[in-house]
């Protein structure tokens, strides 16, 4: 999604409640503050920009295992290349791994590494090296979760070959091994060595990026040389891109209120991360009455009124933008929820339903969401009151089942495996849910060929019990200035995803 903003102003709010982790449990984010600046620094022309320019933090590690979401991960990007790339729709490309073979048990890949990549110091790349960082990765805080469905990972540099053993079959497995590669041996390094687009070059006073020559896709960098520059936290990083020191700043626009003034051009990136009502299913046992809950909300309008547009409305549990998503998924109509009201019951006068929504105090975002929603649906015969709890409280709450709804939010893995949140005993399954049917469907999903067909048995199953209700997918947004960079289709771990479309205005 592209836009222009003239003058942007974006609301959003002061706390977010998010997933740090794909499929972890909830964690706050720091707040950040308006920034007002109408400066117009010389080095941009009415020709073209001067240099380009990002940011990043001179202090702490490039190393993509380890380093800072944010410009940190960012920058890594341009320096280090996964096995498997996710492009805007969270299909996984062959990249460093030019194919694969699978067992037909589906337990054991085989990943043949791709022939003639040289890291930027010019040794090749082994299956030594991407092995030793999927097995780093296993043990990391942010990647520890997605791959734990890995037993061994071994690689095999003669024969150019990583092999990975797994604990239970999942044919999605490429989509979660989007992890970027260094030399092994150099991830004590501040920078690691790697095999991206551009390289690393300092001379101890000043950092900045360089086109890598020898990179294996050929000559695509929009530009020879990308200017680094220390901002020592967020605060800092928004000033400087607001006052053009630097030329592109990626952000959640969803969750905190801020004014960026002047001429700005703004992409979205698809992400996983999902906002839902989580269902407890003892105290809402009907299904009917879950349906009717879903069919009462109108998503679009939570996303275009309290998330800036910046998200996409979903009436199933992946991206809309994924090739998955059950394309029969309709919008919010009247007289479809007062159908579903009917089918439960709900409009006869009869027995009355009353529920309680948790939502945190800490998201001024969410608990505006969770209200609208609350009001929404508060129709005949049913009542939907809000309950808005501090933030360890809330935790408590949904931790031990004690709710009939809240309002939740995780990042999924790209492979749309619903079984912690949905399986029988997930760990994240605070609402109770047990199917056998569900569980069966899960199971065929994760391990399906034909995962569309899969896909659609699953979200179909899912639509008729509504064990939980999803709402929407918050997006990542790419900011840079009004005429300044053309051709930007970020993806979710990348958003300089097909730079070789780029172009960049510079200076003659």
């Amino acid at each position: 999604m592209r836009r222009r903003i003239l003058p942007l102003l974006l609301a959003v709010l002061t706390l977010l409640l998010t997933a740090c982790g794909e499929g972890e449990e909830l964690v706050e984010e720091e707040p950040w503050y308006a920034l007002d600046q109408e400066e117009e620094p010389a080095e941009e022309t009415e020709e073209g920009l001067l240099f380009f320019a990002l940011a990043w933090h001179q202090d702490q590690t490039l190393d993509p295992i380890t380093c800072a979401d944010g410009v940190q991960s960012d920058v890594a990007a341009l320096l280090y290349e996964p096995l498997f790339a996710l492009d805007d729709t969270f299909q996984a490309e062959t990249w460093l791994c030019d194919s694969y073979t699978v067992s037909e048990d589906g337990l054991l890949w085989t990943l043949h590494i791709r022939e003639e990549v040289t890291f930027s110091d010019g040794t090749e790349l082994s299956a030594g090296d991407a092995a030793a960082c999927l097995r780093r990765a296993m043990a990391s805080p942010r990647y520890s979760t997605r791959l734990s469905g890995i037993q061994t990972v071994i690689g095999d540099s003669r024969a150019g070959e990583v092999t990975v053993k797994l604990t239970q079959p999942n044919a999605a497995l490429p989509a979660l091994l989007n992890i970027p590669v260094v030399k092994s041996g150099t991830e004590e390094e501040m920078v690691p060595v790697g095999t991206g687009p551009y390289l690393y070059i300092t001379d101890g006073s000043t950092a900045y990026l360089a086109a890598n020559g020898s990179w294996w896709r050929g000559n695509g960098q929009p530009v020879d040389r990308i200017e680094l520059v220390d901002a020592k936290d967020d605060d800092t990083v928004r000033y400087l891109f607001t006052s053009k020191e630097i030329h592109l700043y990626a952000a959640d626009l969803t969750g905190d209120s801020v004014t960026l003034t002047g001429r700005l051009d703004c992409v979205d990136a698809p992400t996983t991360a999902m906002q839902f009502l989580g269902i407890n299913a003892a105290r809402v046992s009907n299904a009917a009455i879950r349906r009717a809950l879903s069919a009462g909300i109108d998503r679009k309008k939570l996303v275009d009124g309290y998330l800036s547009s910046h998200g996409a409305a979903a009436w199933a549990p992946v991206h809309p933008a994924s090739p998955l998503y059950p394309g029969s998924a309709g919008g919010y109509s009247y007289e479809r929820w007062y159908a579903a009201m009917t089918e439960a019951g709900l409009t006869d006068g009869e027995d009355a339903v009353e529920l309680t929504l948790l939502v945190n105090q800490e998201s001024s975002e969410k608990v505006a969401m969770a209200q609208s929603i609350a009001q929404s649906l508060s129709a005949w015969d049913l009542t939907v009151t809000v309950e808005v709890l501090p933030w360890e409280e809330y935790l408590a709450a949904v931790a031990a089942g004690s709710f009939d709804l809240y309002y939740g939010e995780t990042r999924l893995t790209a492979d749309w495996d619903l079984t912690r949140l949905l399986g029988t005993g997930g760990g994240m399954n605070y609402g109770g849910w047990s199917s056998q049917v569900t569980d069966s469907l899960l199971t065929a999903f994760r391990t399906a060929a034909d995962r569309q067909q899969a896909g659609t048995d699953l979200y179909n199953h899912l639509s008729q019990e509504m064990p939980l209700i999803p709402l929407c997918f918050k997006s990542r947004s790419v900011l840079t200035h009004s005429g300044t960079v053309e051709g930007l289709r970020p993806a979710q771990s990348n958003v300089f995803y097909a730079m070789e479309e780029w172009t960049i205005h510079m200076a003659s």
